[in-house]
């Protein structure tokens, strides 16, 4: 039966790569109470254990796919990383860089300490700081070394290897650092830390709280309107609902006529109001509106939820608070801020940056007046602009060819290096004009996720003859090596982020979740905080620390090239 398979793996390998990202999905979603493999590893797994047939993947395909891989991470952290250079970002930048600075020295030596090989020295920073990234740049800059078809093999073979070693126990090192080690040595709880900075978000001038409201039921209801109301207008009748329980007069019907809620029209004897606004405000004040009633017709108003994207310059910079004050935000609310992919809290002195997606619901015509004056709404669609891809794709690896020779060394960005730059050009113009360049959000997965682990699949693949037989011999050498590369890097950008810019806790953290380029960290520091603070800190993070670590692959081949 083995011998069946490995002949047809041998003369279709395509089959071998599909049948690989299958059983390394799968693989992936084993999980243990809250901690599960992850596709990557589960492909890398896969990819090994299909190697044993000795199947030869194209080099090709393996490029192709992490390409793509790279040019999603540039266009998903494009916008925050061009955002993040500002001075106002210094204190979230030095602590992302230094972390990633110590990761790369441990590395460095540890595998002048240990002997390590080069490829093995690859994989450990990778799999160490979870970031995928520096596996394929390394590789690329290894080929880039004239080294022969050997020397690349085996290089993979000991990238793989201790790749597979690494990632595993620096993802379960970096959650455990970050959620339960750290917090200990923090002058206070991280709970209590992000309530107080919640409760100085949550609260204006006049003490009022955020637009946090908008995230629950909204609906409309027809009151026969109390005749206490009777000669307010509109405004002054809207003006009596406590600013965190939004709610307003969307139509009137005056007789047999139904009339646009204008502020300044009056209200008279007999009217009846459609009211928008919370469930729970409704149901608590509809008596002091007046006699509920069902009006079909007065209730029948197109209603619309929409993402829209910030571009004007009126509204970049203002707060939640500062927008809930423009009168195109009177008749709508907000369910949801995005920020680089990642939900951000609502909290009314977030301010807005561009780029940033609000989801807006109310009623057809106000949604569409609100994006009128906030940027513009960004229909749903399916189609991927393909031209806009291939072409940064390509510009950006001319970006990496050319190399400067200083004797035998070559000094290069490579492909690789220069794609990624492609990508972050391309999101962070998508960011700033909004009418070419769009990605949706299962095309950018597909990229994101099936590139890097077809890519890793392809790496276990050309391993797996050998791969056994490194981990056995490195193994728990690299497990060490992983725990002093993560509690270093995390625990030096912690001491400067509290000690030298006095940092709120739940955001220093989430910050060193994202330079370490970790997911599940920050949702196990959220759950420890029972917060969602650490989240302003991780986007920043995460687009630093994305661009400087796949860099490091390059910068570890290099160095270590020239001191062996």
């Amino acid at each position: 039966m083995f011998d069946l398979l490995s002949g047809i793996l041998i003369e279709h390998p395509e089959l071998a790569l599909f049948l690989a990202l299958g059983l390394g999905y799968a693989i992936g979603k084993i999980r243990y109470r809250t901690f599960t493999i992850g596709a990557v590893t589960g492909c890398l797994i896969a990819g090994v254990l299909i190697g044993q047939t000795g199947v030869v993947m194209s080099n090709d395909v393996k490029q192709a796919f992490f390409l793509l891989f790279l040019f999603a991470i540039g266009y998903r952290t494009g916008p925050q990383f061009f955002r993040s250079l500002n001075a106002k970002a210094l204190p979230q930048i030095a602590v992302t860089v230094i972390l990633c600075v110590v990761a790369l020295a441990v590395v460095l030596g540890a595998s002048l300490i240990f002997n390590l090989g080069i490829g093995t020295a690859s994989g450990l920073l990778a799999g160490a700081t979870t970031e995928s990234a520096a596996v394929g740049v390394a590789l690329d800059t290894f080929r880039k070394s004239g080294a022969d078809a050997t020397m690349v093999q085996a290089f993979e073979a000991d990238v793989a290897t201790s790749f597979a070693v690494a990632y595993l126990a620096g993802v379960i090192a970096t959650i455990l650092m970050a959620s339960q080690i750290a917090p200990r040595f923090l002058r206070r709880s991280l709970a209590e830390a992000c309530a107080e900075l919640e409760a100085g978000m949550n609260a204006s001038e006049d003490g009022a709280t955020s637009a946090q409201s908008a995230r629950r039921s909204i609906e409309a209801r027809a009151y026969l309107v109390d005749p206490t109301w009777v000669g307010m207008t509109i405004s002054q009748a809207e003006a009596r609902v406590p600013q965190d329980a939004k709610a307003y007069v969307e139509q009137v019907r005056r007789k047999v006529d139904i009339l646009p809620a204008n502020p300044d029209l009056r209200l008279e004897a007999g009217d009846i109001v459609a009211v928008v606004g919370l469930r729970e405000f409704l149901v608590a004040r509809s008596v002091a509106i007046g006699t509920e009633i069902d009006d079909a017709a007065l209730l029948d108003v197109p209603a619309e939820s929409a993402d829209v994207v910030v571009t004007k310059r009126g509204v970049i910079g203002q707060s939640l608070f500062e927008l809930k004050r423009r009168p195109e935000a009177r008749t709508v609310f907000l369910r949801k801020l995005l920020r680089s992919g990642e939900e951000m809290p609502i909290y009314g002195v977030l301010t807005l940056e561009r780029g940033d997606v609000l989801t807006l619901v109310g009623s057809k015509r106000h949604v569409e007046d609100a994006a009128k004056m906030i940027g513009y709404a960004d229909r749903p669609t399916t189609a991927t602009d393909m031209v806009f891809v291939g072409v940064f794709i390509f510009l950006g690896g001319l970006i990496g060819l050319p190399t400067l020779h200083l004797g035998a060394l070559e000094l290069g960005l490579g492909i690789a290096v220069g794609t990624l730059i492609g990508g972050l050009i391309a999101g962070w113009l998508r960011a700033r004009y909004r009418t070419f360049g769009f990605v949706p959000a299962a095309t950018l997965w597909l990229f994101d996720s099936v590139g890097l682990s077809a890519f890793i699949a392809c790496v276990g693949i050309s391993a797996g003859p050998g791969f056994v037989t490194g981990l056995v011999s490195t193994g728990p050498l690299l497990v060490l090596i992983t725990i002093a590369v993560v509690v270093l890097s995390h625990g030096t950008a912690i001491f400067v982020g509290r000690r030298v810019f006095d940092m709120n806790e739940g955001v220093l953290l989430g910050t060193c979740c994202g330079a370490g380029t970790s997911a599940p960290a920050l949702a196990a520091v959220q759950d420890v905080a029972q917060s969602r603070i650490p989240t302003l800190g991780y986007g920043l993070g995460y687009a630093i620390g994305n661009i400087l670590l796949a860099l490091w692959g390059a910068v570890l081949v290099t160095i270590l090239e020239q001191s062996m």
